[in-house]
Protein backbone atom coordinates (compact mmCIF):
# COMPACT_ATOMS: atom_id res chain seq x y z
CA UNK A 1 0.00 0.00 0.00
CA UNK A 2 1.49 2.87 -1.09
CA UNK A 3 1.70 6.59 1.24
CA UNK A 4 -0.61 9.10 0.28
CA UNK A 5 -0.30 12.42 0.29
CA UNK A 6 -3.43 13.72 2.39
CA UNK A 7 -2.69 18.07 1.98
CA UNK A 8 -6.00 18.57 -0.13
CA UNK A 9 -8.20 15.42 -0.28
CA UNK A 10 -8.42 12.31 1.13
CA UNK A 11 -6.73 10.21 -1.46
CA UNK A 12 -6.23 6.39 -1.18
CA UNK A 13 -3.94 5.00 -4.20
CA UNK A 14 -6.38 3.88 -6.76
CA UNK A 15 -5.46 3.32 -10.90
CA UNK A 16 -7.90 4.66 -14.04
CA UNK A 17 -6.59 5.98 -17.74
CA UNK A 18 -7.92 6.18 -21.28
CA UNK A 19 -11.69 7.30 -21.48
CA UNK A 20 -13.48 4.29 -23.37
CA UNK A 21 -16.63 5.17 -25.35
CA UNK A 22 -19.64 4.12 -24.31
CA UNK A 23 -21.95 1.84 -26.71
CA UNK A 24 -24.51 3.74 -28.69
CA UNK A 25 -27.51 2.61 -26.35
CA UNK A 26 -25.66 3.73 -23.05
CA UNK A 27 -25.08 7.48 -23.38
CA UNK A 28 -24.63 10.28 -20.55
CA UNK A 29 -27.61 12.71 -20.57
CA UNK A 30 -26.83 15.33 -22.94
CA UNK A 31 -28.29 17.92 -21.21
CA UNK A 32 -25.58 18.87 -18.75
CA UNK A 33 -28.23 21.53 -16.99
CA UNK A 34 -26.38 23.84 -14.45
CA UNK A 35 -25.72 21.59 -11.79
CA UNK A 36 -27.56 19.87 -9.39
CA UNK A 37 -26.06 18.78 -5.90
CA UNK A 38 -26.63 14.86 -5.32
CA UNK A 39 -26.89 13.60 -1.66
CA UNK A 40 -26.06 9.68 -2.01
CA UNK A 41 -29.19 8.35 -0.91
CA UNK A 42 -30.32 4.53 -1.15
CA UNK A 43 -33.85 3.75 -1.33
CA UNK A 44 -32.24 1.59 1.93
CA UNK A 45 -29.45 0.20 3.51
CA UNK A 46 -30.43 -3.25 4.24
CA UNK A 47 -31.93 -5.29 1.83
CA UNK A 48 -34.04 -8.71 1.75
CA UNK A 49 -32.48 -12.06 1.24
CA UNK A 50 -33.75 -15.14 0.64
CA UNK A 51 -31.96 -17.86 2.24
CA UNK A 52 -32.28 -21.64 2.04
CA UNK A 53 -29.64 -24.40 2.72
CA UNK A 54 -31.17 -27.05 0.59
CA UNK A 55 -32.25 -27.63 -2.70
CA UNK A 56 -36.17 -27.76 -3.39
CA UNK A 57 -36.66 -27.35 -7.48
CA UNK A 58 -35.59 -29.44 -10.32
CA UNK A 59 -33.89 -26.94 -11.97
CA UNK A 60 -31.52 -26.02 -8.98
CA UNK A 61 -30.71 -29.79 -8.24
CA UNK A 62 -29.77 -30.34 -11.75
CA UNK A 63 -27.16 -27.11 -11.81
CA UNK A 64 -26.01 -28.32 -8.52
CA UNK A 65 -25.47 -31.97 -9.83
CA UNK A 66 -23.51 -30.63 -12.37
CA UNK A 67 -21.49 -28.54 -10.80
CA UNK A 68 -20.29 -31.20 -8.77
CA UNK A 69 -19.43 -33.25 -10.90
CA UNK A 70 -17.08 -30.95 -12.81
CA UNK A 71 -15.15 -30.27 -9.81
CA UNK A 72 -12.62 -32.56 -7.80
CA UNK A 73 -12.71 -33.73 -4.01
CA UNK A 74 -11.51 -30.12 -2.77
CA UNK A 75 -13.56 -28.29 -4.59
CA UNK A 76 -16.34 -30.27 -3.93
CA UNK A 77 -16.43 -29.91 0.03
CA UNK A 78 -16.33 -26.22 -0.82
CA UNK A 79 -19.70 -26.19 -2.93
CA UNK A 80 -21.28 -28.25 -0.12
CA UNK A 81 -20.28 -26.02 2.08
CA UNK A 82 -21.43 -23.05 -0.09
CA UNK A 83 -25.14 -24.73 0.47
CA UNK A 84 -25.16 -25.72 3.59
CA UNK A 85 -24.24 -21.89 5.03
CA UNK A 86 -26.58 -20.26 3.24
CA UNK A 87 -24.98 -18.98 0.50
CA UNK A 88 -25.56 -20.89 -2.80
CA UNK A 89 -29.11 -19.78 -2.98
CA UNK A 90 -29.23 -16.74 -1.67
CA UNK A 91 -30.91 -14.38 -4.43
CA UNK A 92 -30.14 -10.74 -3.39
CA UNK A 93 -28.79 -9.91 -7.23
CA UNK A 94 -29.79 -7.12 -9.50
CA UNK A 95 -32.07 -9.73 -11.49
CA UNK A 96 -32.94 -12.03 -8.56
CA UNK A 97 -30.55 -14.76 -9.95
CA UNK A 98 -28.55 -16.88 -7.29
CA UNK A 99 -25.20 -17.36 -6.65
CA UNK A 100 -25.95 -21.24 -8.05
CA UNK A 101 -27.49 -19.25 -11.14
CA UNK A 102 -24.45 -17.89 -11.82
CA UNK A 103 -21.96 -20.42 -10.93
CA UNK A 104 -24.02 -22.35 -13.55
CA UNK A 105 -23.56 -19.72 -16.24
CA UNK A 106 -19.90 -19.26 -15.79
CA UNK A 107 -19.49 -23.24 -15.92
CA UNK A 108 -21.60 -23.56 -18.96
CA UNK A 109 -21.64 -20.49 -20.90
CA UNK A 110 -18.83 -18.89 -23.11
CA UNK A 111 -16.22 -17.64 -20.93
CA UNK A 112 -13.65 -14.80 -22.27
CA UNK A 113 -11.75 -16.49 -25.01
CA UNK A 114 -8.57 -15.84 -22.70
CA UNK A 115 -9.74 -17.70 -19.52
CA UNK A 116 -10.47 -20.77 -18.32
CA UNK A 117 -14.32 -21.92 -17.01
CA UNK A 118 -12.72 -24.47 -13.98
CA UNK A 119 -10.33 -21.34 -13.20
CA UNK A 120 -13.07 -18.94 -12.37
CA UNK A 121 -15.24 -21.37 -10.88
CA UNK A 122 -12.42 -22.40 -8.14
CA UNK A 123 -11.84 -18.40 -8.06
CA UNK A 124 -16.03 -18.22 -7.29
CA UNK A 125 -15.58 -21.40 -4.47
CA UNK A 126 -12.65 -20.12 -2.85
CA UNK A 127 -14.41 -16.79 -2.36
CA UNK A 128 -17.74 -18.78 -0.81
CA UNK A 129 -15.56 -20.65 1.20
CA UNK A 130 -13.14 -17.98 2.52
CA UNK A 131 -13.93 -14.20 1.45
CA UNK A 132 -10.81 -13.14 2.66
CA UNK A 133 -8.70 -14.10 0.10
CA UNK A 134 -9.87 -11.10 -1.81
CA UNK A 135 -6.60 -9.26 -1.96
CA UNK A 136 -5.09 -5.88 -3.53
CA UNK A 137 -2.13 -7.52 -4.02
CA UNK A 138 -0.69 -6.87 -7.33
CA UNK A 139 0.44 -9.54 -9.81
CA UNK A 140 3.93 -9.97 -11.89
CA UNK A 141 4.05 -9.41 -15.56
CA UNK A 142 6.06 -12.90 -16.39
CA UNK A 143 9.02 -12.43 -18.59
CA UNK A 144 7.58 -13.69 -22.04
CA UNK A 145 5.00 -11.06 -21.72
CA UNK A 146 6.75 -8.17 -20.39
CA UNK A 147 7.71 -7.09 -23.98
CA UNK A 148 4.11 -6.64 -25.42
CA UNK A 149 3.28 -5.13 -22.08
CA UNK A 150 5.55 -2.42 -22.27
CA UNK A 151 4.91 -1.57 -25.44
CA UNK A 152 1.40 -1.29 -24.98
CA UNK A 153 2.22 1.18 -21.61
CA UNK A 154 4.70 3.40 -23.98
CA UNK A 155 3.01 3.01 -27.30
CA UNK A 156 5.66 1.14 -28.81
CA UNK A 157 8.57 3.44 -28.11
CA UNK A 158 12.13 2.67 -28.45
CA UNK A 159 13.43 5.49 -26.32
CA UNK A 160 15.55 2.85 -24.02
CA UNK A 161 15.58 4.93 -20.73
CA UNK A 162 11.84 4.67 -21.12
CA UNK A 163 11.83 1.16 -21.61
CA UNK A 164 13.65 0.51 -18.49
CA UNK A 165 11.89 2.76 -16.29
CA UNK A 166 8.72 0.92 -17.33
CA UNK A 167 10.19 -2.37 -17.05
CA UNK A 168 11.34 -1.69 -13.18
CA UNK A 169 8.38 -0.16 -12.04
CA UNK A 170 6.25 -3.52 -12.87
CA UNK A 171 8.94 -5.40 -11.59
CA UNK A 172 8.47 -3.55 -8.44
CA UNK A 173 4.53 -2.80 -8.29
CA UNK A 174 2.01 -2.89 -5.77
CA UNK A 175 -1.54 -1.83 -6.33
CA UNK A 176 -3.13 1.13 -4.73
CA UNK A 177 -6.77 -0.23 -5.12
CA UNK A 178 -7.16 -0.47 -1.52
CA UNK A 179 -10.67 1.44 -1.45
CA UNK A 180 -11.82 -0.94 -4.33
CA UNK A 181 -10.85 -4.40 -3.18
CA UNK A 182 -12.66 -3.24 0.10
CA UNK A 183 -15.36 -2.94 -1.76
CA UNK A 184 -15.38 -5.82 -3.56
CA UNK A 185 -15.16 -7.71 -0.21
CA UNK A 186 -18.17 -6.13 1.11
CA UNK A 187 -20.63 -6.79 -2.20
CA UNK A 188 -19.21 -10.48 -1.69
CA UNK A 189 -20.50 -10.84 1.90
CA UNK A 190 -23.45 -8.47 1.96
CA UNK A 191 -24.90 -8.82 -1.31
CA UNK A 192 -23.12 -12.54 -2.34
CA UNK A 193 -25.61 -12.86 -5.17
CA UNK A 194 -25.32 -10.01 -6.91
CA UNK A 195 -21.27 -10.44 -7.00
CA UNK A 196 -21.35 -13.34 -8.65
CA UNK A 197 -24.08 -12.17 -11.13
CA UNK A 198 -21.23 -9.02 -11.40
CA UNK A 199 -18.52 -12.29 -12.13
CA UNK A 200 -20.22 -14.10 -14.38
CA UNK A 201 -20.70 -10.94 -16.57
CA UNK A 202 -17.04 -9.70 -16.19
CA UNK A 203 -15.82 -12.35 -17.33
CA UNK A 204 -18.09 -13.69 -20.20
CA UNK A 205 -16.98 -12.47 -23.72
CA UNK A 206 -18.30 -9.11 -23.38
CA UNK A 207 -16.43 -8.35 -20.06
CA UNK A 208 -19.13 -6.37 -18.55
CA UNK A 209 -22.23 -5.94 -16.77
CA UNK A 210 -25.45 -4.11 -16.90
CA UNK A 211 -27.54 -3.33 -13.62
CA UNK A 212 -31.02 -1.47 -13.06
CA UNK A 213 -30.42 1.11 -10.44
CA UNK A 214 -32.63 3.43 -8.59
CA UNK A 215 -32.42 7.37 -8.96
CA UNK A 216 -32.93 7.81 -5.43
CA UNK A 217 -29.84 5.42 -4.80
CA UNK A 218 -27.88 8.27 -5.89
CA UNK A 219 -29.84 11.43 -4.94
CA UNK A 220 -33.29 12.60 -3.75
CA UNK A 221 -33.55 14.04 -7.15
CA UNK A 222 -33.47 12.53 -9.98
CA UNK A 223 -31.90 15.72 -11.54
CA UNK A 224 -29.41 15.31 -9.35
CA UNK A 225 -28.57 11.24 -10.15
CA UNK A 226 -28.51 12.35 -13.64
CA UNK A 227 -26.01 15.06 -12.83
CA UNK A 228 -23.61 12.95 -10.96
CA UNK A 229 -24.04 9.74 -13.50
CA UNK A 230 -23.15 12.04 -16.42
CA UNK A 231 -20.12 13.85 -14.33
CA UNK A 232 -18.83 10.28 -13.47
CA UNK A 233 -18.92 9.69 -17.35
CA UNK A 234 -21.19 6.48 -16.38
CA UNK A 235 -22.36 4.79 -19.57
CA UNK A 236 -26.25 4.46 -18.49
CA UNK A 237 -29.53 4.98 -20.31
CA UNK A 238 -32.73 6.49 -18.58
CA UNK A 239 -35.46 3.54 -18.24
CA UNK A 240 -37.68 6.15 -16.76
CA UNK A 241 -38.13 8.54 -14.39
CA UNK A 242 -37.37 6.94 -11.02
CA UNK A 243 -34.76 3.94 -12.60
CA UNK A 244 -31.62 3.79 -15.15
CA UNK A 245 -29.35 1.15 -16.47
CA UNK A 246 -25.73 1.43 -16.01
CA UNK A 247 -23.02 -0.54 -17.91
CA UNK A 248 -20.04 -1.79 -15.65
CA UNK A 249 -16.91 -2.82 -17.09
CA UNK A 250 -13.53 -2.82 -16.29
CA UNK A 251 -10.68 -1.00 -18.30
CA UNK A 252 -9.80 -2.03 -21.45
CA UNK A 253 -6.03 -3.51 -20.29
CA UNK A 254 -7.08 -5.14 -17.61
CA UNK A 255 -8.28 -8.26 -19.12
CA UNK A 256 -4.45 -8.45 -20.16
CA UNK A 257 -3.72 -9.18 -16.09
CA UNK A 258 -7.15 -11.38 -16.34
CA UNK A 259 -5.93 -13.68 -18.94
CA UNK A 260 -1.83 -13.51 -17.50
CA UNK A 261 -3.42 -14.56 -13.71
CA UNK A 262 -5.42 -17.51 -15.50
CA UNK A 263 -1.91 -19.04 -16.21
CA UNK A 264 0.42 -17.60 -14.34
CA UNK A 265 -0.88 -16.73 -10.34
CA UNK A 266 1.76 -16.60 -7.97
CA UNK A 267 0.27 -17.14 -3.51
CA UNK A 268 -1.04 -14.50 -2.75
CA UNK A 269 -1.72 -12.26 -6.42
CA UNK A 270 -4.92 -11.13 -7.19
CA UNK A 271 -6.81 -13.84 -8.68
CA UNK A 272 -9.24 -13.38 -12.13
CA UNK A 273 -11.84 -11.86 -10.17
CA UNK A 274 -10.07 -9.83 -8.31
CA UNK A 275 -8.33 -8.12 -11.46
CA UNK A 276 -11.44 -7.27 -12.97
CA UNK A 277 -14.12 -6.21 -10.36
CA UNK A 278 -11.56 -4.29 -9.18
CA UNK A 279 -10.64 -2.89 -12.47
CA UNK A 280 -14.57 -2.12 -12.74
CA UNK A 281 -15.11 -0.36 -9.37
CA UNK A 282 -11.84 2.07 -9.68
CA UNK A 283 -13.32 2.87 -13.62
CA UNK A 284 -16.47 3.59 -12.16
CA UNK A 285 -15.41 5.65 -9.38
CA UNK A 286 -12.18 7.37 -11.59
CA UNK A 287 -14.53 8.85 -14.43
CA UNK A 288 -13.52 6.29 -16.91
CA UNK A 289 -10.14 6.80 -16.28
CA UNK A 290 -8.47 3.85 -14.80
CA UNK A 291 -5.05 1.78 -16.41
CA UNK A 292 -4.65 -1.58 -14.97
CA UNK A 293 -1.33 -1.68 -16.91
CA UNK A 294 -0.13 1.51 -14.82
CA UNK A 295 -1.98 1.78 -11.99
CA UNK A 296 -3.09 5.26 -12.64
CA UNK A 297 -5.56 7.04 -13.43
CA UNK A 298 -5.97 10.37 -14.82
CA UNK A 299 -6.74 13.82 -12.52
CA UNK A 300 -10.05 15.75 -12.83
CA UNK A 301 -11.63 18.57 -11.08
CA UNK A 302 -11.56 16.96 -7.94
CA UNK A 303 -8.38 15.55 -7.62
CA UNK A 304 -5.03 16.21 -9.09
CA UNK A 305 -3.46 13.36 -8.02
CA UNK A 306 -3.33 10.58 -10.84
CA UNK A 307 -3.44 7.55 -8.54
CA UNK A 308 -6.16 7.82 -5.44
CA UNK A 309 -9.51 7.77 -5.41
CA UNK A 310 -10.98 10.18 -2.82
CA UNK A 311 -14.17 9.78 -0.64
CA UNK A 312 -16.27 11.49 -2.66
CA UNK A 313 -15.51 9.01 -5.61
CA UNK A 314 -15.52 5.94 -3.70
CA UNK A 315 -19.20 6.67 -2.05
CA UNK A 316 -20.25 7.43 -5.66
CA UNK A 317 -19.18 3.96 -5.98
CA UNK A 318 -20.45 2.02 -3.32
CA UNK A 319 -24.24 3.90 -4.27
CA UNK A 320 -23.98 2.61 -7.45
CA UNK A 321 -22.92 -1.15 -6.75
CA UNK A 322 -24.47 -1.62 -3.40
CA UNK A 323 -27.59 0.40 -3.26
CA UNK A 324 -26.81 1.65 0.17
CA UNK A 325 -27.67 5.20 1.62
CA UNK A 326 -23.75 5.58 2.80
CA UNK A 327 -22.85 8.96 3.71
CA UNK A 328 -18.64 9.38 4.30
CA UNK A 329 -18.17 10.81 7.58
CA UNK A 330 -15.00 12.43 7.89
CA UNK A 331 -13.83 12.45 11.36
CA UNK A 332 -9.81 13.49 11.31
CA UNK A 333 -9.11 17.10 10.84
CA UNK A 334 -6.22 17.84 8.50
CA UNK A 335 -4.04 20.52 8.24
CA UNK A 336 -3.31 22.44 4.82
CA UNK A 337 0.39 20.90 4.96
CA UNK A 338 -1.51 17.12 5.20
CA UNK A 339 -0.69 17.01 9.08
CA UNK A 340 -3.33 15.67 11.93
CA UNK A 341 -4.55 18.92 14.04
CA UNK A 342 -7.90 17.55 15.58
CA UNK A 343 -11.30 15.60 15.27
CA UNK A 344 -14.07 16.34 15.03
CA UNK A 345 -15.94 14.24 17.11
CA UNK A 346 -14.87 12.48 20.34
CA UNK A 347 -13.70 8.81 20.52
CA UNK A 348 -17.07 7.55 22.24
CA UNK A 349 -19.08 9.42 19.96
CA UNK A 350 -17.12 7.85 16.99
CA UNK A 351 -16.86 3.97 18.26
CA UNK A 352 -20.76 4.69 19.30
CA UNK A 353 -21.86 5.45 15.42
CA UNK A 354 -19.30 2.22 14.29
CA UNK A 355 -21.00 0.15 16.79
CA UNK A 356 -24.21 1.33 15.82
CA UNK A 357 -23.75 0.77 12.26
CA UNK A 358 -22.49 -3.22 13.29
CA UNK A 359 -25.46 -3.81 14.60
CA UNK A 360 -27.28 -3.25 11.56
CA UNK A 361 -26.13 -5.92 10.16
CA UNK A 362 -23.45 -4.22 7.60
CA UNK A 363 -19.61 -3.58 7.00
CA UNK A 364 -17.80 -0.30 7.97
CA UNK A 365 -15.36 0.69 4.73
CA UNK A 366 -13.03 3.51 6.75
CA UNK A 367 -9.87 5.10 5.77
CA UNK A 368 -7.60 5.47 8.59
CA UNK A 369 -4.10 7.31 8.67
CA UNK A 370 -0.33 7.64 10.28
CA UNK A 371 2.29 10.52 10.21
CA UNK A 372 4.63 9.11 7.18
CA UNK A 373 8.05 9.68 8.15
CA UNK A 374 9.42 10.02 5.00
CA UNK A 375 7.39 12.36 4.07
CA UNK A 376 7.99 14.93 7.02
CA UNK A 377 4.74 13.28 8.99
CA UNK A 378 2.20 14.22 6.58
CA UNK A 379 -0.53 11.60 7.01
CA UNK A 380 -0.32 8.71 4.53
CA UNK A 381 -3.64 6.07 4.13
CA UNK A 382 -4.76 3.66 3.83
CA UNK A 383 -8.69 1.88 3.18
CA UNK A 384 -9.95 -1.29 5.18
CA UNK A 385 -13.11 -2.89 6.45
CA UNK A 386 -14.45 -3.43 10.11
CA UNK A 387 -16.72 -6.29 9.92
CA UNK A 388 -17.20 -7.04 13.87
CA UNK A 389 -16.58 -6.21 17.16
CA UNK A 390 -15.72 -7.52 20.33
CA UNK A 391 -14.32 -6.74 24.04
CA UNK A 392 -11.46 -9.15 25.58
CA UNK A 393 -11.21 -10.81 28.94
CA UNK A 394 -9.71 -7.99 30.25
CA UNK A 395 -12.22 -5.13 29.45
CA UNK A 396 -10.37 -4.21 26.37
CA UNK A 397 -12.17 -3.55 22.72
CA UNK A 398 -11.15 -4.94 19.71
CA UNK A 399 -12.37 -4.44 16.13
CA UNK A 400 -12.30 -7.16 13.41
CA UNK A 401 -11.22 -5.83 10.10
CA UNK A 402 -10.43 -7.19 6.77
CA UNK A 403 -7.10 -5.44 4.66
CA UNK A 404 -6.84 -6.08 1.47
CA UNK A 405 -3.09 -5.64 1.95
CA UNK A 406 -1.82 -7.63 4.78
CA UNK A 407 -1.61 -11.06 2.96
CA UNK A 408 -3.51 -12.83 5.34
CA UNK A 409 -6.36 -14.40 4.72
CA UNK A 410 -8.50 -14.13 7.42
CA UNK A 411 -9.86 -11.18 10.27
CA UNK A 412 -7.22 -9.42 11.82
CA UNK A 413 -8.01 -7.69 15.07
CA UNK A 414 -7.40 -4.07 15.66
CA UNK A 415 -7.68 -2.35 19.28
CA UNK A 416 -9.71 0.29 19.42
CA UNK A 417 -7.25 2.47 21.51
CA UNK A 418 -5.47 2.00 18.45
CA UNK A 419 -7.85 2.46 15.72
CA UNK A 420 -9.98 5.16 16.87
CA UNK A 421 -8.04 7.66 16.88
CA UNK A 422 -6.04 6.69 13.32
CA UNK A 423 -9.77 6.64 11.55
CA UNK A 424 -9.93 9.64 9.10
CA UNK A 425 -13.30 8.43 7.48
CA UNK A 426 -16.11 5.97 7.59
CA UNK A 427 -18.91 4.93 5.51
CA UNK A 428 -22.10 5.14 7.40
CA UNK A 429 -25.77 4.91 7.20
CA UNK A 430 -26.82 8.14 6.66
CA UNK A 431 -29.37 7.81 9.71
CA UNK A 432 -26.66 7.53 11.87
CA UNK A 433 -24.17 9.66 10.36
CA UNK A 434 -26.72 12.57 10.78
CA UNK A 435 -27.73 12.17 14.17
CA UNK A 436 -25.29 13.76 16.25
CA UNK A 437 -25.22 17.40 14.46
CA UNK A 438 -25.78 18.84 10.62
CA UNK A 439 -23.02 16.84 8.72
CA UNK A 440 -22.04 17.97 5.47
CA UNK A 441 -21.01 15.28 4.02
CA UNK A 442 -18.80 14.25 1.49
CA UNK A 443 -20.34 14.92 -1.97
CA UNK A 444 -20.99 18.74 -1.38
CA UNK A 445 -17.15 19.65 -0.73
CA UNK A 446 -16.88 17.06 -4.01
CA UNK A 447 -19.16 19.49 -5.86
CA UNK A 448 -17.98 22.47 -4.64
CA UNK A 449 -14.48 21.28 -5.69
CA UNK A 450 -15.56 20.69 -8.84
CA UNK A 451 -17.79 23.91 -9.63
CA UNK A 452 -14.62 25.87 -8.21
CA UNK A 453 -12.44 24.23 -10.54
CA UNK A 454 -14.53 24.62 -13.41
CA UNK A 455 -15.36 28.12 -12.79
CA UNK A 456 -18.80 27.24 -12.22
CA UNK A 457 -20.09 28.79 -9.42
CA UNK A 458 -23.97 28.65 -8.71
CA UNK A 459 -26.25 30.35 -5.50
CA UNK A 460 -28.17 27.27 -5.55
CA UNK A 461 -29.08 26.61 -2.10
CA UNK A 462 -27.70 22.86 -0.96
CA UNK A 463 -30.87 20.50 -0.61
CA UNK A 464 -30.03 18.29 2.65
Amino acid sequence: MDSVNLKNWNIYKNQSIKINDAPASFVSNPAEEKKQQPSFRAAGYNSVVTVRTSLTTKDEKKKYNELFEELDSGYRKKLEYALKSGQLLKNNSNDKSTVLDNLHKIMTEERDPGLEKDTILKECLDILANPYVITQTCEDIPSEYQKQVIGLITGLSTDPNLIKQVKHELNNMHTGTCPAASIEFDLATKKTAEFFRMVEGLTSPKNEVTKTIKMDSLSEKSSDAVWLLTKFKTPHKMLNFDTAEVLLKPDKNAIIRARIQNHHRDKGERSIIDVLMQSTLMQLGSQQTYESLTDTRSPNAWTQDNGGLIDFEKTYVESVVEDKNTTSVTYQKVSEDGKLIGYEKDFKTIKKELLDTLKTGNNIIIGYTWPDPDNDGVLAGHEITIVGYKTKPNGEGVFICQDSDDNISKPIEMPESYLLPKIHHAGLPDEIASRDFDYKDSWEFGVEEFETAQGQKTNKKVDK
